[in-house]
């Protein structure tokens, strides 16, 4: 009896084990997904910024300038940076994952 009961656990107990494992593997790959999709946002951002800074620099206004051109720029270079973040290898998505693949690994029972 103690050994059939001491079998039952054990099964139960891999069973457990394997769940456990599927589980982690798939929390894995979803944090892994969700870095990847912050880190090409985050780049975006970044090259958003560039745009728009680049854009300020200008030297003087032009003869049509309003308020509505700015905005309208202003979405431009947003759709802008997408783009080139998405179709140009800027590196920063990249260095931000390795940065921070070692932070969103659940830590496996020994």
């Amino acid at each position: 009896m103690d050994n059939s009961l001491s079998k039952v656990n054990h099964i139960s107990h891999l069973a457990t084990k394997s769940v456990d494992d599927k589980n982690i593997n798939l929390l894995q790959k979803q944090n892994k997904n969700n870095l990847e999709s912050v880190a090409d946002q985050f780049e975006s951002i970044f090259v958003f910024q560039m745009l728009k800074q680049a854009r300020q620099s200008k030297l003087a206004d032009g003869i049509f300038s309003s308020e509505a051109q700015d905005t309208f720029n202003n979405m431009l270079d947003m759709e802008y940076s997408q783009i080139l973040s998405n179709k140009n290898n800027f590196g920063i998505a990249e260095a931000l994952i390795r940065q921070f693949q070692s932070h969103i690994h659940p830590k496996k029972d020994k």
